[in-house]
């Protein structure tokens, strides 16, 4: 599993900006002025050599009532689920009470806690630290969230002490495909599962919430062995109070990472709301094959459907590359199709393009449609070459290719995702300036590829003219 990272301390010492910086995102609200986060906020932290999950949490002042109450419940809660504590305090203000009544109760949770010094820019590390020691957290870590300055090392040296997560492998033939089922509380996951193995193998009951923990289930079909996991809902933070369910957001989150294909539930009868928007991001954001599984879908009227359908298109435009379902878990309607888009999405997301192939697709992208003038200057694409799969990475060399467009990038992405046949995946591409990767190449050759790859730039100086 993904090990957990909670970032907690006072309001406005920074944790939403390093939670940023740590996801490499702009997901968290980050203003001047406490009390913005609420509840706690979970992302892939992207920063460091292995991937991990990074929990942002609300302010916690000391003296908790009401609303504050809520927020501060919803932290500890975030330290009981993490791994690992980073707790921030402010080196312009100093050390103040609150500082030493949230270490005071982080010593007693006996989770390893680092003590991170924020706000240190312009300042000697070594002068605004000296205070901090006295929390009884060991060496206190001189960073600047806004700036990076320090953060990098801080998570190496968190992560050192980590257990290390194994990536899931690329699935070689006869393997187990790993399927999540993925939704908020109550959307039928245990029903599917039921239904797929044919048996009551889970609890299935109309009650939100039934599923605890992720249970795992192998079972095989026409030949193929998977691994289906049916994981607890996921609610909206702010509702997720029974000490019980602490732990379901973060064992959903880990399936996924752990998942070869995600299939997102969505109930039928109440529509796409915002935590499933949620969800179908932060699974485009893994990078795991995902298909829309609308549940529930028996019995609604011509008019209910057609605003489901149009909520989908409104609310997850950036999944178009999925493939829909509508079906009945209880009933069986439609089921039996899910796996057909498993096989597809899951062919699709290891899929492996030879490096011809993918250059002579960018010249032909870029001939229908060139990149835009910076400055007077064309940017200018010209090699192309597989980075990665699961999700399929395609590396673009040029010129420039700093400041390609967003909208060309996505021009890029769905010129590839059409022309290569890619489906239910995420397709990346990255730019990189400089030199060809394949120059010199060419002498070690042998004669048929080299009148493979003369014919390629024929072809190729044909599309320029």
């Amino acid at each position: 599993m993904l090990p957990v990272i909670a970032l907690v301390g006072r309001p406005n010492v920074g944790k939403s900006t390093l939670f940023n910086r740590l996801t490499r995102s702009r997901e968290a609200l980050v203003a001047d002025h406490p009390g913005l986060t609420r509840d706690r906020k979970y992302g892939l932290g992207r920063l460091g050599d292995r991937p991990y999950l990074v929990v942002d949490t609300g302010g916690l002042s000391g003296e908790e009532a009401g609303l504050d109450a809520l927020m501060a419940r919803q932290a500890w809660r975030a330290v009981e689920e993490a791994d690992a504590v980073i707790f921030l305090v402010d080196a312009r203000e100093g050390l103040t009470a609150a500082d030493e009544a949230i270490a005071a109760r982080l010593r007693r949770t006996g989770k390893r806690v680092w003590l991170a010094v924020n706000k240190t820019d312009g300042l000697d590390p070594e002068l605004v630290r000296g205070d901090f020691f006295a929390l009884g957290l060991g060496e206190p870590w001189p960073i600047a969230a806004v700036h990076g300055r320090g953060v990098r090392r801080l998570v190496d040296r968190v992560l050192a002490e980590l257990p290390r997560h194994e990536p899931p492998p690329e699935g070689a033939e006869g393997e187990a495909i790993r399927i999540a089922l993925i939704g908020r509380p109550n959307v039928g996951k245990s029903t599917l599962l039921n239904r797929i193995l044919g048996e009551e193998r889970v609890v299935a009951y109309d009650q939100p919430g039934t599923t605890r923990d992720t249970i795992e289930v192998p079972f095989e079909r026409d030949g193929q062995p998977y691994l289906l996991m049916d994981t607890a809902g996921v609610r909206r933070r702010a509702r997720i109070e029974a000490a019980v369910e602490k732990y379901s957001v973060i064992k959903a989150l880990q399936a996924m990472e752990a998942a070869h294909v995600v299939i997102l539930l969505i109930d039928a009868r109440e529509g796409v709301v915002d935590q499933d928007a949620t969800l179908a991001g932060l699974a485009a954001e893994s990078g795991r094959a995902i298909i829309l599984a609308v549940n529930k879908w028996d019995g609604l009227d011509a008019e209910h459907k057609a605003r489901v359908k149009a909520e989908l298109e409104r609310r997850l435009p950036f999944l178009e590359y999925a493939d829909r379902h509508f079906i009945s878990a209880l009933h069986g309607t439609g089921v039996g199709h899910l796996f057909d888009s498993v096989q597809r999405a899951w062919a699709s997301a290891r899929a492996h393009f030879a490096t011809p192939r993918l250059t002579a697709l960018l010249q032909e992208a870029v001939a229908r449609h060139p990149p835009p003038l910076v400055r007077g200057r064309r940017i200018k694409l010209r090699y192309a070459h597989q980075g990665g799969r699961n999700p399929p990475v395609i590396v673009v060399h040029g010129n420039q290719t700093e400041k390609v467009p967003q909208d060309y990038r996505r021009y890029l992405v769905n010129f590839f995702r059409e022309r290569l046949g890619l489906v239910g995946t995420p397709l990346r591409i990255e730019f990189r300036s400089g030199e060809n990767p394949y120059a010199g190449r060419r002498n070690r050759l042998t004669p048929r590829q080299l009148r493979k790859r003369r014919r390629l730039e024929r072809f190729v100086r044909r599309g320029r003219g």
